[in-house]
């Protein structure tokens, strides 16, 4: 397959993406996975941003899932095991590896990005929300950093964004348990900003975009950069640090005990090793 830059939104098949009235809307589309990411869904979330970045039309970027889910996170079955399992170690494995790339595209697109999270966004899809400036949730959202259950660490999204937005305590324990939450406990804590009705959540959202599109795309670009810049840190240096980090505990017993038991569907029994 090409890679994920040479993908261009006439070739999707994982994700829809649209423009209109200035905002790019990306919408994974694989509902009867609960648009868990494979490595194909993986490259189109890429190629979205990228997309969104490289288009001086779009102002705004809204993304979102088709229901019932927002993102189920990874696809157990595809990307941690077999052959995709050996690919991602040997890229996670590598002198210096190199962040995930949906994640860095997401992180640099200069637009703002507001998640409308309708419905389950767990593992990676919870890191997704977390790589938005602004999160509006359905009232049947849930969220939930779970990659402590797969004997695994999170992506930058969870060490990287969610303790400047939760907090370092809220934040630990989401991280530490891999408790789920629902749309009125993240509202509480400060994850999302809003929640709706679910009938309601892309009228809403679509409607603070067309509020931020309205305003002065440079100024935008650069108030964008200017919160990045004092908020959070260097991208690129903690995302190496996961990457070697999951490329370690890919290996572990932990690991793959956590993907047998989901795939099991039992509860896992971890050893520390």
């Amino acid at each position: 397959m090409a890679k994920a830059e040479r993908i261009l939104p006439a070739d999707f098949t994982c994700v829809l993406y649209e423009v209109r009235d200035h905002v790019a809307i990306v919408t994974i589309n694989r509902p009867e996975r609960r648009n868990a990411l494979n490595r194909r869904a993986y490259d189109e979330v890429e190629a979205a941003f990228r997309a969104a970045s490289a288009d001086p039309d779009v102002r705004c970027v809204v993304v979102t899932g088709a229901d019932p889910a927002f993102c189920s996170g990874e696809d157990v079955k595809e990307m941690m095991t077999g052959e995709q399992r050996d690919k991602s170690v040997a890229r996670l494995t590598a002198v210096r590896p190199e962040p995930t790339p949906a994640a860095v595209a997401a992180l640099e697109c200069d637009r703002p990005v507001i998640a409308a999270v309708n419905g389950a966004a767990v593992g990676w899809g919870m890191e997704l929300t977390l790589f938005a400036d602004i999160r509006i949730a359905s009232e049947q959202a849930r969220f939930g950093e779970i990659f402590i259950k797969r004997g695994l660490i999170s992506d930058v999204g969870g060490l990287w964004r969610l303790p400047a937005i939760v907090g370092p305590a809220k934040a630990a324990e989401l991280l530490f348990t891999g408790d789920v939450i629902d749309a009125s406990e993240a509202l509480r804590i400060g994850l999302v900003s809003e929640v709706v009705p679910h009938e309601k959540l892309m009228e809403s959202a679509l409607a603070l975009a067309g509020r931020i599109a309205v305003n002065a795309p440079l100024a935008l670009r650069y108030m964008k950069d200017g919160l990045r810049r004092t908020s959070y840190g260097d991208l690129r240096e903690i995302g190496s640090w996961v990457s070697a980090t999951l490329g370690r505990l890919f290996e572990t017993e932990d690991h793959r005990e956590g993907v047998r038991s989901f795939l099991e569907k039992r509860a896992p029994e971890f050893k520390g090793r």
